[in-house]
């Protein structure tokens, strides 16, 4: 027996549930398909890292509920501090001087898959399917046939009219509807804990690069910082089982002691990085989102928050769609809409943080140098800083409505 779907979501993590709640009351059919509980401990969607959201990210919650339900466990960013080591460049970004009330917000992702997944739950037009994974996805002129493989051993067919690809960046539905993707081994893994610093935090995030990668400190509400450290393979290895207080260590030289001593660190955990970019945004009736279209290095924070504007803009042309009377989700003419809103803030955003990761690892000579310059002169141009915060919140084209507090229905 096959079930017919307006919208089907394949995957149901931070970006893929986010277009859930924003297409719960449009007026469409749409099922939602994730293999993992959100409450699991084996869900790698939320697990024990922290997201930096952006100002535009926060206002897309706002708007779609979410907000309220995150509020409490989020800790506002005052400043951002970039420098790189043995060098006396640096640069500042202070909330303030941009007239925010903050720059952005760290958020665990454990509390923004509760906060996601309970919106869901709470009426509107979304069947979730969970756990289920999608065994086989075959497309069509007029509509997509997906065979779901539940938990309770029964085989399910969705026959989906858009399918959405939000399945992360080795995506099997992107693979399904003949899209490739480029991948670029960057050589490194990101470690990724939590350490307690002798000072408080102040609410200032620092991003400090160093000759094995870059290494951010993210602040959290009980004055811990999350550490993202970024190394090659082998030294992330070694860094995993070392005793806490070798790794303390280690930390302490690369970062410095503006916080003075750090005294404790949590569980570890390692995530080999790569920058994974799709060919296109879209297929057939498919429509790519989240690290299925891009892939990013964390160096600057920006990947879910790409995600999440690849939501708000693909919300925004169904719900459009729907009230014009036209109910054909998967049409091309849409679809093609999203290609072109998607192109220039997805082309930015990677070719940024591409850049921060080449520039910064590249040990030519003259390169430091310049890099000291660089940091320098952005530390002096206010005008930099504001084109920098315009790009991280995606106000460089057409802002979708959501960013903008604007509901879709």
């Amino acid at each position: 027996m096959t079930e017919a779907v307006d919208v089907a979501i394949v995957g149901g993590g931070m970006v893929g549930a986010s277009l859930a709640v924003a297409l719960r009351s449009a007026g469409l059919r749409v099922a939602l398909i994730e293999a993992v509980p959100h409450d699991s401990a084996e869900q790698p969607s939320f697990d024990e890292r922290t997201t930096a959201l952006s100002n535009g990210s926060r206002r897309i919650l706002e708007t779609l509920g979410v907000w309220p339900a995150v509020a409490a466990g989020a800790t506002p960013i005052a400043r951002i501090h970039v420098s790189d080591r043995g060098r006396f460049g640096f640069a500042r970004i202070d909330a303030r001087e941009q007239g925010l009330a903050a720059l952005g917000y760290v958020v665990p992702n454990r509390l923004l898959g509760s906060a996601l997944w309970s919106r869901i739950g709470t009426g509107g037009d979304v069947q979730s399917f969970c756990p289920a994974t999608v065994s086989a996805a075959t497309p069509g002129p007029d509509a997509a046939t997906l065979e779901l493989a539940c938990a309770d051993g029964v085989v399910r067919r969705l026959r989906a009219r858009l399918v959405v690809a939000a399945d992360g960046a080795r995506s099997a539905v992107r693979t399904a509807f003949g899209v490739d993707a480029e991948v670029r081994d960057y050589g490194q893994t990101a470690v990724i804990t939590a350490v307690l610093p002798q000072r408080f935090h102040e609410h200032v995030a620092y991003e400090r690069f160093t000759q094995t990668g870059p290494l951010a400190l993210l602040p959290l509400a009980d004055g811990r910082c999350t550490l993202v450290l970024t190394l090659t393979h082998e030294a992330a290895r070694a860094a995993i089982a070392w005793p806490d207080e070798r790794f303390l260590a280690e930390v302490q030289d690369r970062f410095g002691f503006r916080l003075g001593r750090f005294l404790k660190v949590g569980r570890r955990v390692s995530y080999p990085l790569s920058l994974t970019q799709s060919r296109r945004t879209s297929a057939g009736r498919c429509a790519i989102i989240g690290n299925a279209a891009q892939g990013l290095h964390p160096v600057a924070g920006m990947g879910f928050n790409l995600g999440l504007r690849d939501v708000a803009c693909l919300a925004e042309l169904l719900v459009e769609r729907v009230r014009d009377g036209g109910f054909d989700p998967g049409a091309r003419d849409l679809l093609d809409a999203y290609d072109a809103w998607r192109a220039e803030d997805r082309r930015g955003i990677i070719g940024f943080t591409d850049g921060l990761v080449r520039t910064f690892g590249s040990d030519l000579p003259g390169v430091g140098g310049l890099r000291n310059l660089g940091l320098l002169a952005f530390d002096l141009l206010p005008p930099a800083k504001a084109a920098l915060s315009r790009l991280s919140t995606g106000a460089a084209g057409r802002v979708p409505k959501l960013a903008r507090g604007v509901p879709l229905t």
